[in-house]
Parts: C-alpha cells; structure tokens; sequence
C-alpha cells in the first residue's frame, strides 16, 4: 500500500503557487495546490476531465463557471469537464486544497 502524509509534503513558494503531486497514474492525478495569500490558479478549463477542489486549510475563491464562492476546510466543489474553474487565495492566510482530476488531460 502506498501511503502519502499531506501535511508534510506541503510546499509554498514566493513567486507562484505551488503543485504537489500525490499520485497520478494513468487515468488520474491527485496533488495538493498550495497558494500563499494572493496567488492564484488563472480560470481554464480541461476538456474530458473532470476536477475537484477539497479544500485542506484556509480559505480560498472557487470559480465554476459564472459562479464564484468562497469555500473554507472540509468543502469542495466540482468542476465538470469543459467548465472555465479557477482558484485564488485573498489571504491572510495559506490555503492548501487537495485537486483530484480524471481522467488526467494528456
């Protein structure tokens, strides 16, 4: 069995947001995303691929399409393939999510 602890393998970065992946195979990826205040995942959209947003720590802005919410830890939101869905971290604090998408774009 193959065990990840995602609270050590956190990273955050200064210039950008940081990706961290925790498994991927060939029909999927699961990473955490690790945002400090003010950074940001541009609105995009995957065709085929669904993904979902489960929020760890802090507090983040989803976008799904024209809706925008805020959503805080143990919530998370779906962005069906095809839908425009973004991130951003208005702070003050860090905001980890864990993003799970399948099947993985290629």
């Amino acid at each position: 069995m193959d065990v990840r602890d995602a609270s050590s393998m956190r990273s955050f970065a200064a210039e950008k947001m940081r990706k961290v992946n925790l498994f991927e195979t060939e029909r999927f990826f699961c990473d955490i995303y690790c945002f400090e205040p003010g950074q940001e995942q541009k609105a995009h959209a995957h065709e085929g691929s669904d993904k979902v947003y489960f929020v760890l720590e802090g507090t983040g802005l989803f976008q799904v399409g024209e809706d925008e919410r805020r959503l805080g830890p143990h919530q998370a939101t779906l962005a069906e393939a095809g839908t425009e869905h973004g991130v951003r971290n208005p702070g003050p604090d860090r905001l980890v999510v864990l993003t799970y998408m399948a099947p993985k774009p290629s």
